[in-house]
């Protein structure tokens, strides 16, 4: 049985600027301003960013002190490796049968 399309989480990353985003905080928590120190836009465009990815389930963020500090939501993120994983193995089995249906043909 194949995992649900995390469509929205697919939505999101199809943005550079978001999927740099999330690999900035693959390495580690960060707030908005400094991931906007970082990145040629603006402090309210990651703003921006942050909030789609949040609605996608990706990352959360917690206040510490004045600032929200983001983080990569862990179920957002196995989710989609789940997602992957499962449809390149379908392919992966897909292109293994038809290989073996070709040097089946071929034999004299």
């Amino acid at each position: 049985m194949a995992a649900a399309v995390p469509s929205a989480a697919l939505d999101a990353l199809g943005d550079p600027m978001r999927r740099t985003i999330v690999e900035m905080l693959a390495t580690a928590p960060a707030s908005v301003q400094s991931i906007a120190d970082r990145l040629p836009i603006s402090r309210p465009a990651v703003s921006r960013h942050l909030r789609l990815l949040k609605e996608a389930d990706l990352v959360i963020d917690e206040p510490i002190g004045a600032q929200r500090v983001y983080r990569l939501r862990a179920e957002g993120v196995e989710a989609l490796r789940t997602y992957f994983e499962q449809l390149w193995g379908q392919a992966a089995t897909r292109y293994r049968i038809t290989v073996e249906n070709l040097e089946e043909r071929a034999r004299p």
